[in-house]
């Protein structure tokens, strides 16, 4: 669950360059299999993995008995809302071409690594600029006189110092980052590789499309609610979410629902911490939970659509998978929300990136 000011609708509650260039260059040549993984070469000694996802078919959206499952008493999310509406019916989907996914999110020191080439800065670090972190002064939600939320917009706050109340770690999945910001990250990815010579014709680096997203999410099983199926249970030790662990220097856990045993952080993690068994089966980790996930896609309320979805006007970036305040039923594969806009930024969403063919953004 987070607040109206995080949405549009809805509250809520060591490689070498030149093997690099082997890497990368398979793409030309035979189709990878399914899973393999290669690295990308960022310098100064900092890599990011890929993966590569087969083009194939899954079924997108939910059904009426997941959404159901996720306003009841595991699920936790909110009854009486449309946003489960938002997932679409579950329809048949096809990704037509194979693509490159990061194994995890785009971490903190590799986000530092495009900052210290180009010298960006970010859409919270502007003159003006503010993003959403959390507020050390919140003592609950008070649900039965006043409504506090944990969030609050912050002005000198960035994927520097996300307000966490503990140090920031190079290994965590950067945050507080825009859809402008991840777009400006893929594009530098773009110019440093193409001007090596080891980027493939007709291929870029980007964020993935909204349904690019749910099938490599799905880790190509057949629908079910999260990538290693229904129960909740079987998610012990594969993703950080709201769950039984006492918030920095206090004792108490988050409020509302979660999962039944501790995930060993009440915030962020590590990427990929929970290393095999919390890797759906393409290998990509932290797919659910951890923080959302900021996609190419712009929202459309009645659900993801094949195709690139595009608006010519007021455009709200798709995020997706929950993020490790959310309760179990917000963390799902099909779980999907708006941001407010491409300038916005919030410390529970990140994004990873996608190696595929290019996508102009109209």
């Amino acid at each position: 669950m987070k607040p109206n000011c995080r949405f549009l609708i809805a509250p809520r509650f060591a490689i070498t360059a030149g093997s690099l260039l082997l890497a990368i260059g398979v793409l030309t040549a035979a189709d990878p299999r399914t899973g393999e993984a290669r690295t990308v070469n960022l310098s100064g000694g900092m890599i990011l993995e890929v993966v590569y996802i087969p083009p194939g078919e899954f079924m997108m959206g939910s059904t009426p008995e997941e959404r159901a499952w996720a306003t009841g008493i595991e699920g936790g999310a909110t009854p009486g809302t449309t946003r489960e509406s938002y997932e679409g019916e579950a329809r048949l989907t096809r990704i037509r071409h194979g693509f490159w996914m990061g194994r995890t999110e785009v971490t903190v020191g590799q986000f530092r690594r495009f900052i210290k080439e180009t010298g960006y800065v970010t859409d919270a670090e502007k003159p003006g600029g503010e993003t959403q972190v959390f507020d050390p002064e919140w003592d609950g939600y008070h649900l039965t006189t006043r409504v506090v939320h944990p969030w609050k917009s912050m002005k000198g706050k960035s994927w520097r110092d996300p307000n966490w109340g503990f140090p920031q770690r190079e290994v965590y999945p950067v945050v507080c980052v825009s859809w402008n910001d991840a777009r400006a990250f893929c594009d530098w990815l773009t110019k440093q590789e193409r001007e090596a010579g080891r980027l493939p014709v007709g291929q870029v680096f980007r964020l993935p499309t909204d349904a690019e997203w749910e099938y490599a999410c799905r880790g190509g099983r057949p629908q079910t609610f999260f990538w290693w199926g229904n129960e909740i249970e079987e998610g012990e030790g594969r993703l950080n979410i709201s769950a039984i662990d006492f918030l920095p220097g206090r004792n108490k856990t988050w409020p509302l629902a979660k999962a039944p045993w501790s995930d060993g952080f009440a915030f962020v993690s590590p990427v990929d911490h929970y290393r095999e068994r919390g890797r759906n089966g393409f290998g990509l980790a932290d797919m659910c939970g951890g923080v959302w996930e900021i996609v190419l896609d712009h929202f459309d309320p009645q659900g993801a659509h094949e195709e690139p979805f595009f608006v010519a006007n007021d455009p709200h970036p798709v995020c997706r998978g929950g993020n490790y305040f959310d309760v179990p039923g917000n963390a799902r594969c099909a779980v999907r929300l708006g941001l407010l806009g491409p300038a916005y930024s919030d410390s529970r969403d990140g994004f990873r990136i996608c190696l595929g063919h290019l996508i102009e953004v109209r």
